[in-house]
């Protein structure tokens, strides 16, 4: 993790769930919430960052387990669902971005040129040269792959320095810290023993693309005002996750 600027890291994927565009144990979208997030997100951009984002869907349906509920869905109809709404959530995310005068682009896994441009990993590094805040939509575009694999594989692809997962939730702990109050934060752990205790950080497809190229992962709570900032600055947020015997600044 080397510095840039004010900044420990030059290009960034931001993996926000579908559950920061709403308020606690509710659905739908908050333009309240999504307004916080896009004053924390300018406050990133001001330092010159090149800060890519990844959103997920859950605030408005989730495929799995939409496809659970209803023998009359099928599977892959219903991921394809779950990445239409994270489309809906880009651009909620989009225009308040913009009105806080963040110059934006949304690019979509699935074709939709009415709203979003596609995809392509040349336009998108251009993008964020530029100083643009690329926000990546739909998942990959194929059915059965979680936005956290999709995040995963964007940092790969676009060459991130760092994965961030914006959570509800101030690292990553043991146990379910709701569950056990004795619960143990790590503010450091290895891809290799997040495997072999099964945490809930990623999906292990995920978690094993960022092994294999060394992208480290940071897990923090964005709900602090401010937190994305710092995390982005490289202050000891949250929890690393990197491969055994790498360095951690």
């Amino acid at each position: 993790m080397t510095e840039s600027g004010s900044t420990a890291f030059k290009r960034v994927v931001l993996k926000l769930s579908g559950e920061s565009f709403c308020r606690d144990r509710e659905g739908g979208i908050s333009m309240a919430e999504v307004t916080a997030i896009s004053k924390q997100i300018k406050s990133v951009a001001a330092t010159g960052v090149q800060l890519a984002i990844v959103v997920g869907g859950g605030n408005i349906l989730r495929g799995k387990q939409f496809s659970q509920v209803s023998a009359a869905i099928h599977a892959s109809t219903a991921h394809y669902m779950g990445m239409l709404a994270t489309v809906i959530n880009a651009l909620a995310l989009q225009d308040a971005l913009e009105n806080e005068n963040v110059s934006t682009r949304v690019q979509s896994a699935i074709r939709m040129e009415g709203v979003a441009e596609p995809f392509i990993r040349r336009r998108c590094i251009r993008h964020l040269e530029k100083g643009r805040v690329v926000i990546l939509a739909a998942g990959t575009g194929s059915p059965f792959v979680t936005t956290d694999t999709a995040a995963a594989l964007r940092a790969r692809e676009i060459g991130a320095d760092v994965l961030m997962k914006a959570t509800k939730v101030d690292g990553v702990y043991s146990e379910d810290p709701k569950k056990n109050p004795h619960a143990v934060r790590y503010s450091t752990i290895t891809f290799q023993d997040t495997l072999k205790q099964n945490l809930q950080v990623m999906d292990a497809t995920a978690i094993h693309h960022c092994m294999e190229h060394n992208i480290p992962i940071l897990v923090f709570d964005f709900g602090t005002g401010g937190n994305i900032l710092r995390a982005v600055q490289g202050e000891r947020i949250g929890t690393i996750v990197h491969n055994a015997g790498s360095p951690v600044s």
